[in-house]
């Protein structure tokens, strides 16, 4: 009778200690995956090449800086270089794309150059890895594409 009393609370034992064990619970897996660190907001600072060029001896090319960003039309192969834009930039604060912004032009910047924007403001969108934007020119519009250098 002592052994079978024995045997009926080593099995006790064991069958609580085996159902209490420290594997991750649903909720646990839930704790873990909100620990992560949260995606960041992509940085545009830097400069910018288009990806969509008509020809790869005339394209755009951008300088975003925290505040700024100055957009520059490029041609004769990289060796002529004038002003399009150059307006304000705000950078994202979330990793949500699309990200848009609307750029105030800097008359000051642009008022000399030949082929700069004379449009007051500018849309811009960032969405996987590319600033767009309308251009406009002896009217044609086209979208342009950058991507980052």
């Amino acid at each position: 009778m002592k052994k079978s009393i024995a045997s009926i609370a080593l099995i006790s034992v064991l069958a609580l200690t085996g159902c209490s064990g420290t594997g991750k619970t649903a909720a646990g897996a839930a704790d873990s995956k909100a620990t992560q660190e949260a995606p960041k907001a992509p940085d545009l600072t830097g400069s910018w090449k288009q990806s969509n060029p008509s020809s790869e001896k005339s394209y755009q090319q951008a300088t975003v800086t925290a505040d700024k960003v100055t957009i520059e039309w490029v041609s004769d192969g990289g060796n002529t270089t004038s002003t399009y834009w150059v307006g304000t930039f705000t950078g994202p604060t979330s990793a949500n794309e699309p990200y848009s912004w609307t750029s105030t032009r800097d008359v000051d910047a642009t008022k000399s150059s030949l082929l700069a924007s004379s449009d007051a403001t500018k849309e811009f969108k960032y969405e996987g890895g590319t600033i767009s934007y309308k251009v406009s020119a002896l009217g044609t519009t086209t979208t342009v594409n950058l991507k980052k250098d």
